[in-house]
């Protein structure tokens, strides 16, 4: 599949935003007396900024932006609508949560808990919209909600705990050391995958696709001269070389550096590893195999 920059940055940022509101809520409930209104409220306020961020860049994958509301409409029956319904409702908890702080309105706690549970939501949303893609055996699998919810869940702990080394040092140490810990858990997960995808078969062959039993099947020309829609959107267009850097250099970035730096650099553990996030995100979408591309990857 064609990686979509904007989808790259929609699914990386609301997911870097999910993990720091859980971690906020978590300094909350476990921790009040380390933490400060203003710790919580400006947390809040990256929460937002991150989703917000993450919202505008969707819209560049879309046709028509004007229509985005439309997205919704499916909501009985497609994830994707879950998730255009689930973001705002997130956003609207974390605003409701650093207003409360803000005002000393109370109820904070219970404010918390609504915008634990949408952030949840909103990661089963996010991963399901391709797990329950089965024609893609890469992530047509438990694995992918697990790996869509535990990265977001890491990032956003990382960040957490770059904030509070500016504005919160007594926490840092803690929030770091949760960081270390879904990080790995992260890298167990995100590896499993990989090894899982390496050992898929394809469903379909040439020869099954055709009806012709014939050992060697040259496919001569795709019908059209030109590129269409589907040489451009179904397969990355890139090379062997490249995918295989990539993988390496996610594993890397995203994990090995993190997990060094994250207890003593929180903030460049977070740099690093948002990189690694998008270059994870990238092998995510390029290594799904659409069937369709056993007659056109060939020629595009």
């Amino acid at each position: 599949m064609r990686p979509a920059f904007s989808v790259l940055l929609l699914t990386t940022l609301i997911g870097a935003a999910q993990g720091l509101f859980i971690a906020l809520f978590l300094c909350e409930l476990l921790a009040p007396n380390a933490i400060t209104p203003n710790f919580l409220i400006g947390g809040s306020v990256i929460v937002l900024l991150l989703s917000g961020l993450g919202l505008l860049a969707s819209f560049f994958h879309l046709g028509h932006p004007e229509r985005a509301w439309r997205s919704m409409m499916m909501w009985r029956t497609s994830w994707l609508s879950r998730e255009v319904i689930a973001l705002p409702a997130f956003m609207a908890a974390a605003f409701a949560y650093g207003v409360a702080h803000w005002m000393a309105l109370g109820h904070t706690l219970l404010i918390g808990v609504v915008g634990v549970v949408l952030s949840i939501t909103l990661f089963i949303c996010t991963g399901m919209i391709y797990a329950a893609v089965k024609v893609l055996k890469e992530w047509a699998h438990p694995l992918t909600l697990v790996n869509f919810s535990l990265l977001g869940s890491a990032s956003g702990m990382t960040l957490a705990a770059a904030y509070a080394s500016f504005v919160a040092p007594t926490l840092t140490a803690p929030l770091a050391q949760a960081a270390f810990v879904l990080t790995a858990l992260s890298l167990l997960t995100r590896g499993a995958a990989l090894v899982r995808n390496a050992q898929l078969s394809p469903a379909s062959t040439l020869q099954t696709a055709i009806g012709i039993r014939h050992p060697h099947i040259v496919q001569k020309a795709q019908g059209a001269m030109g590129g269409s829609y589907n040489t451009r959107e179904f397969f990355h267009g890139k090379s062997v070389g490249f995918v295989r850097v990539i993988i390496p250099a996610f594993l890397v970035l995203s994990f090995a550096l993190p997990l060094l730096l994250v207890l003593t650099l929180p903030l460049l553990a977070f740099i690093l590893q948002y990189a690694g996030l998008l270059a994870e995100r990238w092998y995510f979408f390029a290594e799904a195999k659409h069937p369709q591309n056993l007659y056109y990857q060939g020629n595009s």
